[in-house]
């Protein structure tokens, strides 16, 4: 391959942490980019700290250097750093101080992604889903109820970031205003009002929008520069999210790599979506809303330049490559690959029914009426977020049971003269214009023979840390019977001899739930497929004994299998 390419900025001169002569920062000028006056070539990828386990950010930055790159883009998800309303955590895997420090100590310049709004594929687009209590809220937009609880997020999240930008000697070379707005676009006061709550907060550096060809019209906003002039690719798709359901997305790697070189070619910066993309974790997976709901697996593995378990791809080598051929410098050595363990079978040897849990460990809400999940009176009045919810009231007689749509967003049916509706949140949609309408459980009435019930108990299934801890000490565990029909928890132990590894855990035979390993919730599985493994960190494992506990919702296997090679399903090429 022959290619001319612009002269470029030699970033390696003026890398994070280097503090003198930073007094312009990142600006446009014609079509292109300077860094402190000089042309400069945004080389992006994409990584999301909160998908990603801590203990592995600085690999994944590494082979980010590794590859070519010099600017490492993140989003903020607020519906993991405000899980409840005025209760902030940046502590952790979500310690985004720490990790955009962790860049610059690396070389990699930074675009922030503050949002509020990310999409990513995340429940809701990262908004926080209390933010639906409010019946008539309107997100996205300049409604109060909105614009207050966004002052409020930005008031915590900005002191974190601000420091952290070039000026001040940090990484942040520029700040993205929302994302994706051309597409929803319902408030033409909005971008100005998210530009101003970001400058008013200190943020100096260089804005940026982001949008799809058809939003471009729409989406920008005065004294931002939308990913266009000067040419650059904000997202460059290097391979695409997987749904229940379907099939596993796989972008050819030779059509991808010779598309970003044909984008350098012009001269233009680019960003890598996703450069790795790592996991789902718990209940966060996002879903789509076109002609039908449908929720994103738990892998976000994407077919990315890296593996959801950070693993090379044929697109890595191929990518640094052309990388190396621009630079014209020889690139940092990639760092040597985690191996990966199988450990085997692991015996499911307990169970508990999940009928057996709920008067030990669950108090329930009573209410005349049905009460959606996040309207429930819990988590210091913020409401239940994800998981699942148990709808109990008592019937008279048998019938026609209709729910008329009231269901988000998959109900399970037990009826014995007491009806039981266990109702799961798969996912809130994560983009377009249906996020005001993301509310879960029963969102109405629940008819019998046309006659709305009435008279709920109301069981909050969140499955948080403490419940789980407080499941382990429950009275009424038992052994596993041959054949049994859930909803029920089942746990085992997984021993490790030595220093724990990676490892991918297969549930053939088993039906639909959620695996938590030592309390870590590893997220959904289901035999619809596509993804028929779930990823487990090394680091989530300790030498010894380690508790695994499913929570399945109908049919059971006995055991599940830890085996070192991912499957994510029947393979769908996208031209």
């Amino acid at each position: 391959m022959s290619l001319c390419f612009p002269s470029r900025f030699n970033w390696s001169e003026l890398i994070p942490l280097r503090l003198w002569g930073r007094t312009l920062g990142l600006q446009t000028e014609n079509s292109q980019f300077l860094l402190e006056g000089m042309p400069f070539r945004i080389f992006g990828g994409s990584m999301h700290y909160f998908r990603v386990p801590r203990e592995y950010w600085e690999d994944r930055m590494l082979k980010m250097k590794a590859c070519g790159l010099n600017t490492l883009t993140t989003y903020v998800p607020w519906n993991l750093h405000e899980q409840e309303r005025g209760k902030f955590d940046f502590s952790q895997n979500l310690d985004l101080e720490a990790f955009l420090s962790l860049a610059a100590k690396n070389g990699l310049w930074v675009i922030l992604r503050p949002g509020p709004y990310i999409c990513s594929e995340w429940d809701l687009g990262g908004l926080p889903s209390w933010l639906l209590q409010d019946p008539e809220m309107q997100l996205r937009t300049t409604y109060k109820g909105f614009t207050e609880a966004v002052d409020a997020y930005f008031d915590h999240l900005m002191p974190v970031v601000v420091p952290l930008q070039y000026k001040k000697g940090g990484p942040i070379i520029a700040v993205q205003v929302e994302n994706e707005y051309g597409s929803y676009a319902k408030d033409p006061n909005y971008m100005s009002y998210v530009k101003m709550a970001l400058l008013n907060r200190g943020i100096v550096e260089l804005l940026m929008t982001s949008d799809n060809k058809n939003g471009l019209s729409f989406g920008l906003v005065e004294g931002a520069g939308e990913t266009g002039q000067p040419k650059m690719v904000m997202e460059y798709w290097t391979g695409w999210f997987d749904n229940w359901g379907g099939p596993h997305y796989v972008f050819d790697a030779d059509e991808m790599v010779n598309t970003v070189a044909s984008i350098l070619k012009l001269g233009a910066s680019i960003n890598l979506y996703m450069f790795h993309g790592g996991t789902n974790f718990g209940f966060m997976n996002g879903a789509l809303e076109a002609d039908e709901y449908k929720s994103d697996v738990t892998s976000y593995d994407y077919d990315a330049v890296l593996t959801e378990a950070g693993d090379y791809t044929s697109k890595f080598f191929k990518l640094r490559q052309l990388f190396s051929m621009i630079i014209g410098q020889p690139l940092p050595l990639p760092p040597m690959i985690e191996s990966k363990a199988s450990y085997g079978a692991i015996l499911l040897h307990q169970y508990i029914s999940l009928w057996d849990v709920l008067p030990s460990l669950l108090q329930p809400i009573k209410s005349e009426f049905p009460i959606n999940m996040e309207n429930l009176h819990l988590n210091d009045s913020s409401g239940q977020s994800y998981g699942y919810v148990l709808y109990e009231t008592v019937i008279f007689g048998g019938g026609h049971l209709h729910s008329r749509d009231h269901v988000r967003d998959r109900a399970q049916v037990r009826s014995r003269g007491q009806l039981r509706l266990l109702v799961e949140n798969r996912g809130r949609v994560n983009y377009g214009l249906a996020l005001n309408e993301q509310r879960k459980g029963l969102i109405g009435d629940v008819f019998l023979n046309k006659t709305p019930l009435r008279n709920f108990k109301i069981y909050s299934l969140e499955m948080k840390p403490g419940f789980m801890k407080s499941l382990r000490h429950t009275a009424g565990w038992s052994a596993v019977p041959d054949y049994f029909v859930g909803p029920a928890f089942f746990r085992g132990r997984l021993w490790i001899e030595h220093q724990p590894q990676d490892t991918f855990l297969k549930l053939q035979g088993w039906e639909k739930g959620v695996v938590f390993v030592n309390g870590q919730n590893l997220g959904r599985y289901w035999k619809i497929g596509p993804q028929e493994t779930l990823y487990l960190p090394g680091p989530w494992l300790w030498k010894g004994s380690n508790e695994i506990v499913i929570f399945e919702e109908r049919t059971a296997g006995r055991i599940i299998q830890s085996v070192d090679i991912p499957y994510l399903g029947r393979t769908q090429y996208v031209d």
